[in-house]
């Protein structure tokens, strides 16, 4: 935390050199005193603090100085720094003026100059506008902040990646928060520069692509070495636990994730069947704590980042990054999961990000205080929505195709929804329509028995409806079935006959894709029993059939 500042201004340099001395010797060990020699350049610099929250407890300021007086200065940084205390340096010449500014300007005090002594003409006077400051004084937030509109699709993005990288980060409405609107004119930027990124050193990106923001944030993209051991393409639960895992047992290690440690599992509001958690925990905390691990292991980590290629050069694989780079592994171990599956439905597609989200932040949940939400969905993953949104939301309307909760949802989960006063499941009911000006206001709802249609209000639709792999940029170079799924172990046996292509001198290892080397584990694996708990077991049962391939080479 930042000392608060003190700021000092006089264009005579004997004084300004005086009095920040005086200042720094009384009050150097609990404020940071900074001068400077005019008001139009210490409003520059104020406007750079405020860019980078740092606070401001007391400005003084000399009244005579060229192209911009004390009051003048004091007036425009007020702007800024509404709660600072301000207070003119006057020769006696100007005390009628300095009284002026204390009615007109609301100055909070004068001094006159000389002030020496100052334990008996400064000090005294200083201590007391300190102390009135401190009485009211709240910390501000130390991160990053973004500003932008609330419906804005790229504002959610960003706030998003920043929440599920771990970045402390904070969210300014322009259109309602008074400092949304004046960090904007401070940066310089407008409407266009929106959504605005303001980092804790003062510096701003406007409208950026996440790959600026990540580049800024200084979140590793690039490996550091040609050739790993290991490199895991993922990092849900099924890839964090392959990477600790091998770290652990000695193997140089590259995890590779195309958005932000946690996969899918990293949304879920609350898992509750999770061995070692009685109370259960969020998605988000087991990430956090898995990447604590994986680093603690010396796991190397580069997000965002995407692997689009992989050719295999006799016992090496080689992995093609999105940025032109490559990277080389003895063996690799695929976890990249499943995305979610998109619906076709009128309207929807031009208000994602705004009131229409698939898997959403949970974040997103204060934003639909007493709102009305619909989620698509009966799995895991939307109980779990359903149950944190109506913690916020007046109601909470579950969609869900098919006859029943049972047959797709953990059993204590469906209890929890039965008991919860604000959630309501329609079963056998789909979304057909999506509309609304700029965000979502109303969908159109079908109930698949009769076919009949209703127009509901809708504060915002989630939808959680299944979700398909991808794994396009292994075709040719692993054996898929039809719905993209990676095949391995036994199922890759058919009459007892080994894959196409198949090169070793064995049968595969459980775990291990149709060609040697390459495992996959989690969601993404062909007849997986998709879960957390069950992509962690496979995440290290992965590694220990990993050393027994490398221990053939």
């Amino acid at each position: 935390m930042p000392k608060p500042v003190i700021w000092t201004v006089d264009d005579d340099p004997d004084v300004l050199r005086a009095i920040e001395r005086d200042l720094r010797r009384h009050y150097g060990d609990r404020y940071r005193v900074i001068s400077s020699d005019s008001g139009v350049s210490a409003f520059e610099t104020t406007k750079q603090l405020k860019l980078r929250n740092e606070p401001v407890a007391l400005f003084l300021v000399d009244q005579r100085m060229p192209r911009m007086s004390g009051v003048e200065f004091l007036e425009k940084a007020v702007e800024l720094y509404p709660y600072a205390k301000r207070a003119l340096l006057t020769a006696y010449a100007d005390t009628d003026a300095a009284i002026r500014a204390i009615n007109n300007a609301h100055i909070d005090h004068y001094l006159m100059k000389p002030w020496d002594p100052p334990e008996e003409r400064l000090y005294g006077v200083v201590d007391d506008m300190l102390d009135d400051w401190q009485a009211s004084y709240h910390p501000a937030f130390q991160g990053v902040r973004v500003v932008g509109h609330q419906w804005s699709p790229h504002s959610t993005e960003i706030r998003d990646f920043l929440g599920r990288n771990f970045v402390p980060h904070q969210w300014l409405n322009v259109e309602t928060d008074a400092e949304a609107k004046q960090l904007l004119s401070t940066s310089g930027g407008d409407a266009a520069s929106l959504p605005l990124v303001v980092f804790p050193d003062g510096s701003t990106l406007g409208n950026p692509p996440i790959s600026e923001v990540a580049h800024k944030l200084g979140l590793k993209t690039k490996a550091e070495f040609p050739f790993y051991d290991l490199v895991v393409v993922g990092a849900g639960p099924a890839g964090l636990a392959a990477a600790v895992y091998g770290a652990a047992d000695g193997l140089q290690t590259l995890l590779i994730e195309r958005e932000a440690p946690g996969g899918q599992a990293g949304r879920s509001s609350r898992i509750e069947n999770y061995l070692g958690f009685p109370t259960g925990l969020s998605g988000n905390d087991l990430a956090r704590r898995a990447i604590a691990q994986a680093r603690r292991f010396g796991v190397e980590i580069l997000t965002p980042q995407e692997v689009c290629s992989v050719r295999i050069e006799g016992p090496s694989h080689m992995l093609k990054l999105l940025d032109g780079g490559e990277v080389g592994c003895r063996a690799m171990i695929i976890a990249t999961g499943i995305a979610f599956r998109k619906l076709d439905v009128p309207g929807l597609d031009r208000l994602i990000g705004s009131g229409v989200y698939y898997y959403a932040p949970m974040s997103e949940a204060f934003s639909y205080r007493d709102g009305n939400i619909y989620i698509v969905g009966g799995a895991n993953s939307a109980g779990q929505a359903a149950m944190y949104f109506s913690k916020f939301a007046r109601q909470v309307t579950m969609l869900v195709r098919g006859n029943s909760l049972s047959a797709t949802m953990s059993q204590y989960l469906e209890n929890q929804i039965a008991t919860t006063k604000n959630i309501e499941v329609k079963l056998n009911h789909v979304v057909v329509a999506v509309d609304g000006a700029d965000r979502c206001e109303k969908i159109t709802i079908q109930d698949n028995k009769n076919r009949a249609t209703e127009v509901v209000p809708a504060s915002a639709l989630l939808i959680y409806a299944g979700a398909v792999p991808r794994t396009d940029w292994l075709a040719g170079v692993v054996e898929r079935d039809a719905q993209g799924y990676l095949i391995s172990g036994q199922h890759l046996m058919l009459n007892d006959k080994r894959p196409t292509g198949w090169t070793a001198d064995r049968d595969p290892f459980y775990l291990e894709t149709s060609a040697p080397g390459i495992f996959v584990v989690g969601d993404v694996r062909h007849r997986s029993a998709k879960g957390v708990t069950s992509g962690v077991g496979e995440g290290a049962m992965a590694v220990k059939l990993v050393h027994q391939y490398l221990g053939l080479l």
